[in-house]
């Protein structure tokens, strides 16, 4: 049976499957990218670059339809949010080209002394290998792929094994865009292959978005052949409410903060602490309104990924903490949920859960809340609501995460960069820190 399945989490079907690739694909795989990135990416310019990656984010608005209806047959998604990540993901082909040009220009270094002068030149790395999670299946592929083109650097994309038709469609974009042969190409990988291509001296760099075992394994290979990395791994985001003038608007955000994408988000809020005085009413509103969001809920991705995060609750409460629920789990839909009660003690505590389940804690003080929200092995996103500005600043600068949202949720842009610290990784992706991950600062100092 093949590894690359489209199987609708609804239903469990089994939809479609999708040959995995053979040595022989992958070595066709690997010699393409490197000769388009010896070739392509290094006798065109920005600009001719910067246009055919305008021309992939055109065809993802004109396919958007057809791009949201196979992401809703390989994970479940509702079709809104679907064609929502497939505009954000056109949004960010759009900004790289229109900026790449600004983005790459040669930088200029005033010298302390001496004669001539001195730049920094931004010159493509090479063929570059991508491993993406099921989640965003579009998304996660645009802000990895829009950047390193515009650099030109050339791309092996592999997608997670639920995600292949998905991963068809989007090879056909760059196809259409008029990109050369091996400037992007989809591999239907193993893991085994996968090590291999990160071994290859072909591929100069790897950007992974998953789990922390996958970046661990993926950053112990690449660090043995002196392979640069980044990794967007997982979170488990504090939102933190110290003060509010409208708890019920707060509640709402801390909704949609914790439900977007049915819970399914690396940087969704996961772990909600509360000053005291907020505390009581805060549960009771946001209990009702957390369960209340399981009225027309999406499946999770897999019964898989639902078995899993049953596992972890069941866990919690068997370890102490109190479940309020909205019901019964049906196969990959789970009932939506708030944990309370959950200590320090309880394996909960320091686990990130995919899935539409909160967690809530009591905080004593300032003090006391920034110390829970950064007890925590990640430090991907987190959040801060509070009607002090000076507090704002003040705990904002405080938390340990590579993003902090004040007073907002859903704030993400293709302007700002995206990623974390600690456990949750390393390196940035989105805006202009994101175009600079893989691209050789080449000085050029000349007498002349």
């Amino acid at each position: 049976m093949s590894l690359y399945a489209v199987t609708d989490p609804a239903t469990g079907e089994v939809v479609r499957t999708f040959p995995t690739a053979t040595d022989v694909d992958i070595e066709a795989a690997l010699a393409a990218a490197a000769s388009a990135a010896r070739g392509w990416g290094r006798s065109t310019t920005v600009a001719e670059r910067a246009a055919l990656v305008r021309r992939v984010g055109e065809l993802h608005e004109e396919r958007k339809e057809e791009l949201a209806a196979i992401i809703v047959r390989e994970m479940g998604k509702p079709l809104a949010d679907a064609i929502g990540e497939v505009e954000f993901s056109a949004a960010i082909y759009a900004f790289y080209a229109g900026h790449a040009e600004g983005l790459l220009a040669d930088e200029p270094i005033e010298l302390l002394g001496g004669e001539g002068l001195a730049l920094v030149r931004r010159s493509p790395y090479g063929a570059l290998l991508g491993i993406m999670p099921w989640n965003f299946p579009a998304y996660q592929v645009a802000r990895f792929a829009g950047p390193n083109l515009c650099v030109g650097n050339t791309i092996v994309l592999k997608h997670a094994p639920q995600c292949p038709e998905s991963a068809a469609a989007m090879q056909r974009i760059f196809e259409d865009a008029g990109l050369p042969a091996g400037a992007y190409v989809n591999v239907y990988a193993t893991n085994d292959q996968i090590a291999t291509m990160i071994a290859d001296p072909r591929i100069t760099g790897v950007s992974l978005t998953g789990s922390e075992r996958a970046g661990a394994a993926v950053a112990e290979i690449a660090g043995r052949h002196l392979k640069k990395v980044v990794l967007e791994l997982g979170g488990s985001d504090p939102f933190v409410l110290l003060s509010t003038d409208n708890l019920d608007a707060t509640v709402a955000a801390a909704v949609a903060a914790r439900l977007d994408n049915t819970g399914q988000t690396c940087n969704a809020a996961k772990r909600f602490v509360v000053a005291s005085d907020l505390y009581d009413a805060f549960v009771e509103r946001f209990t009702a309104a957390i369960k209340a969001g399981a009225d027309g809920i999406a499946p999770l991705s897999s019964v898989a990924a639902a078995d899993r995060l049953q596992e972890q609750v069941d866990d919690a409460v068997a370890q102490g903490a109190h479940l309020e629920s909205a019901g019964v789990r049906d196969g990959a839909y789970f009932p939506t949920g708030v944990l309370t009660g959950v200590t320090p003690e309880n394996d909960a505590y320091h686990q990130e859960f995919f899935g539409p389940i909160a967690m809530v804690f009591r905080a004593a003080s300032e003090e006391d809340a920034v110390a829970i929200a950064n007890d925590t092995p990640y430090g991907l996103g987190s959040y801060v609501f509070t009607t002090d500005p000076e507090q704002a600043a003040r705990v904002a600068d405080r938390i340990e995460a590579g993003m902090v949202f004040v007073n907002g949720v859903q704030l993400d842009s293709v302007e700002l960069p995206f990623g974390g610290v600690k456990r949750s990784g390393f390196g940035r992706e989105l805006g202009r820190f994101g175009i600079e991950e893989f691209v050789n600062k080449k000085l050029i100092r000349s007498l002349a």
